[in-house]
């Protein structure tokens, strides 16, 4: 019977929304080149929505401003990383990192707000980045 279960799988270059209930979302978010240090510069945010990420493979770090402050975290896999509602953040990753990302329906399409990182938030970034970013893994 498989009208009693939805499997969903993209193995694409970057997003896609694959699970649509009432008000929320459920999408892969596979590597792209926005993800390398040589193309990181782009941040975004959402004012209705909170954004859920959770990483199932490679190696990937989150970092989150509030326009002053920078937080940048190395992401574990499996755990459940939430950026609040109007928080400015983005990810560099590894080549084979992939995201489940959970979040309001249409935030891709209705709710994103992009901009350029400050000279300050670099800075703060900077000391933040592992190693294995800058090795270019």
């Amino acid at each position: 019977m498989t009208d009693l279960l939805e499997i969903h799988q993209y193995d694409g270059v970057g997003y896609q929304p694959l699970v649509f209930s009432d008000g929320w979302q459920a999408a892969l978010l596979n590597w792209e080149p926005l993800f390398d240090l040589a193309h990181a510069g782009e941040i975004e945010r959402h004012n209705q929505t909170d954004e859920a990420f959770v990483l199932w493979r490679g190696r990937a770090l989150i970092f989150v401003s509030d326009g002053e402050r920078l937080q940048a975290e190395e992401m574990k896999t499996g755990a459940i990383y939430n950026v609040p509602r109007g928080v400015w953040h983005n990810l560099l990753a590894s080549r084979d990192a992939s995201w489940i990302i959970v979040e309001n329906r249409g935030t891709h399409l209705e709710d994103t707000e992009l901009r350029q990182m400050s000279g300050a938030e670099w800075a703060q970034l900077r000391p933040a980045l592992p190693a294995w970013l800058e090795e270019g893994a």
